[in-house]
C-alpha cells in the first residue's frame, strides 16, 4: 500500500503545480450543483461533481491550504491523470490480475462501510442529541473571568518607574506605549493586548494584571521579557463557545460513538478467528487482564476493558 500512497502524492504534486502554473478554473461549484454535471471529458469518458467529491475526501488535508480555485483545479488534474492510468492499465489487462480483485476487494468494503456510517449511522444522530450535549457540558462550565489589558515593555526597573509617574501626573497610557514600549507587536496601539484568560500569559504578568481592578495601573512588574506597566482596561465573565461554533465536534463524536457501540454489537455476534499467531497472542493477553480486572474487590475499580482496535469513521 505504501507504493500506492507514493504513487498518488506523485499524481496529486503533478496536478497541483499544473493548477498553480497554468491558473484555475474561474468557476467554483456550488453546493446546490448536481453531483452528475460534468467537469472534464477524458478521451469521452466524464469526469464528474460527485468523482470531485470523491477525490476530495480521499486527498483530506493534502489540499487543505490551497485557495478553492487551486483545489478545484488541482482535483480536476489528478482525475484526468488518474483516468488515463487506469485507461492504460485496462489496455495492459492488469484488471484481469490476482493484485486487482485483491484490492477491487479491499476497495469495496471499504466503500460499503463508509456508506453505511453516511446512510446508517449517521443518519440515527439528530441535533437534539447534539443540543443537550453542548447544554449539559454549558452547564458544568464554572464561570471563568477574562481581562482586557494594556501594557508598556521597557528594559529597566528605572525606566518604567520614571514612566509610570508621568501617567500618574495626567500623561496617556497609550501615547507614553507608543513611544517608549518595547514591544513592538501591541507598541503601535497603544499598548493594547486585548482579552485574556488564566494560563495565557506568563506568570508574574498574569498575577500582577489579575489583582488589578478596571482602570487601574500596577507598578513595575518584572517578567522574562523585561519590566511592565499594566494597565486593565476591562473585566467580564468569559462567554462559553456558541453552539453552531462547536456543532460540528460534537456531531462527528456522536457518530463515533455509535460506531464504536455498533462494532461492539456485530462483533458480538460474530465469529472472529485471529489466524496470526501475533495479533492472536495479543487478544488473548488483553482479554486475560480484563476478566482479572472483574475480579477486583468492588471497592477497587476495576479495569476498564480496551476497546478493541476499530477502525475511524470515515472522513465526511
Amino acid at each position: 500500500m505504501q507504493n500506492v500512497f507514493l504513487k498518488r502524492r506523485v499524481l496529486l504534486a503533478a496536478a497541483i503545480v499544473a493548477a498553480v502554473s497554468a491558473g484555475a478554473f474561474l468557476h467554483v461549484a456550488s453546493a446546490e450543483e448536481k453531483t452528475d454535471t460534468v467537469v472534464a471529458k477524458v478521451n469521452g469518458q466524464a469526469i464528474t461533481e460527485a468523482d470531485m467529491r470523491y477525490a476530495e475526501n480521499e486527498l483530506g488535508g493534502e489540499l487543505a491550504n490551497l485557495p478553492p480555485e487551486v483545489k478545484r483545479r488541482a482535483l480536476a488534474e489528478y482525475l484526468i491523470d488518474n483516468t488515463l492510468f487506469a485507461d492504460a492499465a485496462e489496455g495492459a489487462k492488469l484488471s484481469a490480475t490476482p493484485e486487482y480483485e485483491q484490492q477491487m476487494g479491499y476497495l469495496k468494503r471499504r466503500v460499503l462501510r463508509e456508506l453505511y456510517f453516511n446512510k446508517t449511522l449517521k443518519d440515527t444522530i439528530k441535533e437534539d442529541e447534539a443540543k443537550k450535549i453542548y447544554s449539559d457540558r454549558v452547564a458544568q462550565l464554572k464561570p471563568e473571568e477574562e481581562i482586557a489589558a494594556s501594557h508598556i515593555l521597557v528594559d529597566s526597573e528605572d525606566k518604567a518607574k520614571e514612566l509610570r509617574a508621568k501617567i500618574a501626573a495626567g500623561a496617556d497610557f497609550a501615547q507614553v506605549a507608543k513611544e517608549n514600549s518595547t514591544d513592538t507587536g501591541s507598541k503601535d496601539q497603544g499598548g493594547v493586548l486585548g482579552y485574556f484568560g488564566h494560563g495565557q500569559m506568563v506568570p508574574e504578568f498574569e498575577a500582577a494584571a489579575f489583582k488589578l481592578e478596571k482602570g487601574q495601573i500596577s507598578e513595575p512588574v518584572h517578567t522574562s521579557f523585561g519590566w511592565h506597566i499594566i494597565k486593565v482596561d476591562d473585566r467580564r465573565k468569559k462567554e462559553p463557545p456558541s453552539y453552531e461554533a462547536v456543532k460540528e465536534t460534537i456531531m462527528n463524536s456522536l457518530v463515533v460513538r455509535k460506531a464504536q457501540d455498533a462494532a461492539t454489537e456485530m462483533r458480538g455476534k460474530a465469529q472472529i478467528e485471529y489466524v496470526d499467531a501475533g495479533i492472536k497472542k495479543q487478544v488473548e493477553e488483553q482479554k486475560q487482564k480484563q476478566e482479572e480486572g472483574a475480579k477486583k474487590p468492588a471497592e477497587a475499580p476495576a479495569a476498564q476493558p480496551e476497546a478493541p482496535a476499530a477502525a475511524p469513521a470515515p472522513k465526511q
